[in-house]
């Protein structure tokens, strides 16, 4: 059982985690550019980032990911955290649990500690969504969960939160107010100009500080 667990994590960061199976490619070196970048708006204070994207299939969770591996490779400690508590991906990325996560913290069944998963990756944590929530928005809008993030910010370099696209979930709204900043995630081909704009609009809305956007190629 093990070695076939094994096998599909090799497959799986193949094809997904470009950053970790070739870190030397084109791919690669434009992940340390983004990286890099983030480091000039960032300081000592803001340390959590939440990515999202203005509608579902534009490579957000993927980006997340590779994003997060090319951090841990500048030796900073690095958590991911699944609050698309709709539609999680984060897990089948890292193939990885998900029966004890997010939701579970939030609604006291579960420690963060017991809840936060260490990869296979050095430096990376993840904190999966957990358990089916039917409540999302109610649950990511509550005290506990801005009390986690701040507590959470503490232990790391930086946290990742993949979030729910924008235009498509209210809870986004919210969980940008409570970060550092915002990172927008677009897919040439895909990302229509005006949803683009309209997500803009919907972000600085919810007083949300944009620090900038990633530009996903096919």
């Amino acid at each position: 059982m093990a070695l076939n667990r094994k096998k599909q994590l090799s497959t799986m960061k193949k094809r997904q985690l470009i950053t970790y199976s070739h870190p030397e490619s084109l791919i690669s070196e434009q992940f340390r550019e983004i990286r890099t970048n983030m480091k000039f708006i960032n300081d000592s204070k803001n340390k959590v980032f939440l990515i999202t994207s203005p509608k579902d299939g534009e490579g957000k969770s993927t980006t997340i990911a590779n994003l997060a591996v090319s951090m841990t490779q500048q030796k900073e400690k690095i958590l991911i955290i699944d609050a698309n508590l709709r539609e999680p991906v984060i897990h089948s990325i890292f193939k990885i649990p998900n029966d004890v996560g997010l939701t579970n913290v939030l609604t006291g069944k579960a420690s963060i500690e017991d809840a936060i998963y260490k990869t296979e990756i050095s430096r990376l944590d993840v904190l999966t969504s957990g358990s089916t929530s039917f409540n999302p928005a109610e649950l990511l809008e509550t005290k506990r969960m801005k009390d986690l993030l701040k507590s959470i910010a503490e232990s790391y370099d930086i946290v990742l939160i993949d979030a729910p696209a924008v235009l498509k979930s209210t809870e986004t709204r919210v969980l940008a107010n409570q970060s550092d900043g915002v990172v927008l995630i677009m897919n040439r081909g895909k990302t229509e100009i005006e949803k683009a704009i309209e997500t803009k609009k919907v972000l600085e809305l919810a007083h949300a500080k944009i620090v900038g956007a990633i530009l996903n190629e096919g």
